[in-house]
């Protein structure tokens, strides 16, 4: 229960509560008091506590205050106050307890503030070393300059005197030499030399003195000792007390597609809490052929922003750009961040179509990068189109493509449509122009490079012609190890995949032709079919009939041929090891070359005499081609 003690006709709070042992105690005591017969002594029956008057008692009216208390009630007194003073103590504890809480708070706010002092120190004290440091720099810089410049009036002054000591070691030599020939002429005996030869001594010694000798310093004794101009220590001084200069800032490395053809996105940071109110982004553009401290080297760009990023744009594609970041504030510029390089997104690249070749299970696409800087990588994008000339929604990708050609594996008998992009650190550039390769057949196109000079091609790269003119013994050389010198032939481009290839070649009756297959290695001074390394059906005029010859390594099989074909059909079979000859018109077979190809094999052409040869490609074989 409450205690309550009367202090003034105020009643004050002695203790709000009390631990469960003393409620407990209290409460006992309580009930014996209450079991006790009264003695004559009035007990508390009840009491009143008003808002504005004091504690009222009402004794028991059977019962009269007695001048001494018995014993009993005295035990009741010393009960109350063995309470009360219990009760002081847990209202002193909790105040203790309250009291060591706010001292402990207190200590954990003072210890928070003492981080900060030392940390705000810290960097004061970082600052003022730094100006001090800047300050002794600049004093060094100045005191350099100034020796610098009494070094080169020193100079100056003592080359001036030098000269003019010179001068005056000429003028008097010649005085020397003018007294001493005139003494000489003087003391002469002959009367005959002496009129000979004073007359030109008096000429020199009145030419000599007509000349003034510079007899004054020609320069200053004196030293030019101008007032050093300490303004900006002065400043640097009156600065330790302001908003310290932003630290450089880190300009951060290029993330991957953070570029466009044309621009670049580029972010950096601080290391510390400066105070910025904007940066400035310089960039120019490197360029290999022109060393970094030339004159020559491209203008420098600026863009002011005040986030830490900035997009720039109006830049070449596939371009290497240097960029450096600078921060400032009111009291001056940060130094500037070390230069990091961006790249953008490449051009895209151009597909080279007459190098791409195809069959019914793969296609070698071949491109230029379209960029002067090389690009990381390639990705080949291609998708099938339905049978209505619509194209798939489906894209494949191969990524990663490390150089310009790539070999794709297809389904036979489809239409695709491919095309290219290029890939650097900025990201991918557009895609190319698409191309279209069907896989109904295998589809190549001639290699000029490696044609006959007297070979012409057409334009669209599968009629080969032979004039009239003669070969002209230049031909014979052997100027290029890629070029036939000696048989007027060219190679075709086949693609890299060993499965089933089919082609058909149509000539003209009076035309002398081989046909077939070489490796890339075969001699380009020998004749087709002379050699180990390629394999050809050769067409002869002799005056009597058409002769035909199936030559490898210079033999040939003893057959003869009724039906002079047209168009001839040539199979080549990697898995089996063949090389078939039909006539087409006929349906007729009329050889088949036996051998195990060890390397990728490239069809061949050739005119032995003036004539024309068409190659049809990229149409499907026929059902015997492979039976």
């Amino acid at each position: 229960m409450d205690l309550f003690e009367i202090r003034g006709g105020t009643l004050d709070v002695i203790a709000e509560e009390a631990e469960h042992q003393d409620l407990s105690r209290d409460s006992t005591i309580m009930a014996d008091r209450e079991a006790r017969p009264p003695r004559g002594v009035s007990t508390f029956q009840r009491f009143s506590v008003g808002t504005n008057e004091s504690l009222h008692f009402e004794p028991c009216e059977d019962s009269l205050p007695s001048p001494t208390p018995p014993e009993d009630e005295l035990d009741d007194d010393n009960v109350f106050r063995e309470g009360e003073t219990e009760g002081e103590i847990v209202t002193v504890r909790n105040r203790l307890q309250g009291k060591v809480a706010e001292m402990e708070n207190f200590a954990g706010h003072l210890e928070e503030i003492f981080l900060t002092v030392e940390e705000n120190f810290g960097r004061q004290e970082q600052h003022l070393e730094q100006h001090y440091n800047d300050v002794l720099l600049t004093l060094s810089q100045r005191y350099d300059e100034r020796a610098a410049g009494l070094e080169e009036e020193k100079k100056g002054k003592l080359e001036a005197l030098y000269k003019q000591l010179l001068a005056c070691g000429r003028a008097m030599d010649a005085s020397k030499e003018l007294i001493e020939t005139a003494q000489k002429v003087y003391r002469s005996q002959d009367k005959r030399l002496f009129l000979k030869a004073v007359m030109p001594t008096i000429k020199r010694i009145e030419d000599f003195a007509k000349e003034e000798v510079e007899l004054t310093l020609s320069t200053s004794l004196e030293f030019n000792t101008p007032l050093s101009d300490m303004s900006d220590v002065k400043t640097m001084m009156d600065s330790i007390n302001v908003v310290p200069a932003p630290s450089a800032p880190v300009i951060n490395p290029q993330m991957p597609n953070s570029a466009s053809q044309t621009s670049l996105r580029v972010c950096w940071s601080l290391f510390s809490d400066d105070t910025v109110e904007y940066y400035e982004l310089y960039y120019r553009p490197v360029l290999e052929d022109t060393p970094a401290d030339s004159s020559c080297a491209p203008p420098v760009s600026k863009v002011k922003v005040k986030e830490t990023h900035c997009t720039v744009a109006d830049l070449l594609p596939n371009a290497q750009y240097e960029l450096w970041v600078t921060a400032t504030n009111t009291t001056g510029i940060s130094p500037a961040s070390e230069k990091a390089l961006y790249m953008t997104v490449p051009s895209p690249p151009v597909i080279k179509q007459r190098e791409c070749t195809s069959c019914p299970e793969a296609a070698l696409i071949r491109w230029e990068s379209g960029n002067t800087n090389p690009v990381d990588s390639y990705t080949v994008e291609l998708s099938e189109m339905g049978t209505d000339g619509t194209e798939n929604a489906i894209t494949e990708s191969i990524v990663a493509v490390p150089t310009c050609q790539c070999v794709i594996q297809l389904q036979t008998g489809r239409r695709y449509l491919i095309s290219v992009r290029a890939v650097n650190i900025g990201g991918p550039s557009d895609r190319s122009e698409v191309i279209t390769v069907s896989t109904t057949g295998t589809l190549f196109y001639l290699l000029e490079e490696t044609a006959h000079s007297c070979l012409s091609i057409s334009e669209d790269g599968f009629t080969i012609f032979y004039g009239d003119e003669e070969l002209p013994i230049s031909a014979m050389a052997l100027d290029d190890n890629n070029t036939f010198s000696r048989c007027v032939a060219v190679l075709g481009d086949l693609i890299p995949v060993r499965g089933r290839h089919y082609w058909e070649v149509e000539v003209d009756d009076g035309t002398e032709f081989r046909i077939g297959v070489a490796s890339e290695d075969t001699e380009r001074n020998s004749y087709l079919g002379a050699n180990n390394t390629s394999w050809c059906m050769r067409h002869i005029l002799t005056p009597s009939r058409h002769k035909f010859e199936f030559l490898h390594g210079g033999c040939s099989p003893d057959l003869r041929i009724t039906v002079n074909p047209v168009r001839i059909g040539v199979a080549l079979d990697y898995e089996r090891g063949t090389l078939s000859f039909f006539n087409v018109d006929l349906e007729q077979h009329l050889h088949t070359f036996h051998c195990n190809f060890p390397n990728d094999v490239q069809p061949c052409f050739g005119l032995d005499n003036p004539g024309a040869l068409t190659v049809h490609n990229g149409i499907e074989a026929p059902e015997y081609a492979f039976t």
